[in-house]
């Protein structure tokens, strides 16, 4: 009998630690897609400040899930050293490399004519594109086939589209 979707088993893949992880950057993309949306519900970013708020919320979003990484392992009773901190910091990264595709298209939204409210609509789209792309690319990389791993892109993908309703409706 064949299923649409078969969540792949643990066994069914090996990760390496070279392998981006793509739930942070899932995870990062959205985290990128609400500080965008957010940050215009209170009134004009220059863009300089939105690119600044961007990478220092991914980055404090790295250093919280890599300090919960290492507290987790602690609770188990295993040592933590350096090695464990470069470890979880490397494993972590994508969420600061997820707010950094948004936060480039900020920067490079002048030299499309865009003012500071299109600037911010492109950063959004840049950051829903991000969030389905992860998406897929982790659930083939799972093991996922290929109509699986579309619903979920789309799946996540409906998270931007509630974060930009949500923007739509405060009236920005």
């Amino acid at each position: 009998m064949h299923r649409l979707f078969r969540w792949p088993r643990r066994s069914d893949h090996t990760r390496s630690a070279s392998q981006t992880d793509h739930a942070g950057a899932v995870y990062g993309s959205l985290l990128a897609a609400s500080v965008i949306a957010t940050a215009g519900t209170v009134g004009e970013f220059p863009r300089v400040q939105l690119i600044v708020l961007l990478l220092v919320t991914g980055t404090v979003f790295w250093a919280a899930h890599v300090y919960a990484n290492l507290a987790g392992e602690r609770l188990v009773g295993r040592p933590v050293g350096w090695a464990d901190v470069r470890r979880a910091g490397r494993h972590e990264l994508s969420i600061i490399e997820a707010a950094a595709l948004p936060a480039a298209a900020l920067a490079v939204s002048p030299l499309l004519g865009l003012d500071p409210s299109g600037a911010e609509w492109l950063a959004l789209s840049v950051a829903g594109a991000q969030q389905f792309s992860w998406a897929m690319f982790g659930a083939l990389n799972a093991g996922a086939p290929r109509t699986q791993a579309l619903i979920e892109g789309l799946v996540n993908l409906l998270f931007v589209v509630l974060i930009v309703a949500a923007k739509a409706a405060l009236g920005h």
